[in-house]
């Protein structure tokens, strides 16, 4: 086994934002997107009070709150999520998240990735 101080490019760091595709999808949350050739990983980032909009994509979407607690929304319904829980949204489902007084850090998967998150950009892609 080697020793190599160089990274391979198969090696990422969540907290190394030099890596990745950033994309600020609101004021106050961004994520740092990471794509592979069938599914597509993101850790999106929310300041406290920060609101992202309702949308849906035709990407399957699965959850995990790392950080901090939030409000998931889906099915119409807000629903309180505290640091460990995680969740699935099918596709073409209407979804959003909001951050109350603490921020949250969340970790996406998608699958297959999302077109509109393969490049730098603002937004949250399509929205119905």
């Amino acid at each position: 086994m080697s020793n190599d101080k160089q990274q391979p490019n198969w090696l990422f760091n969540r907290y190394n934002t030099s890596q990745g595709i950033i994309r600020q999808l609101t004021k106050g949350m961004s994520a740092q997107i990471f794509v592979g050739d069938n599914s597509m990983l993101s850790i999106a980032r929310l300041e406290p009070h920060t609101q992202g909009e309702l949308h849906s994509h035709p990407e399957e979407q699965w959850g995990f709150l790392l950080e901090g607690e939030c409000v998931r929304i889906q099915e119409g319904k807000g629903i309180h999520v505290s640091m460990g829980d995680f969740w699935h949204t099918p596709s073409n489902v209407q979804h959003g998240i909001r951050s109350e007084e603490q921020a949250a850090v969340v970790l996406d998967f998608f699958s297959p990735p999302r077109p509109e998150y393969r490049e730098v950009g603002k937004g949250f892609g399509i929205a119905k």
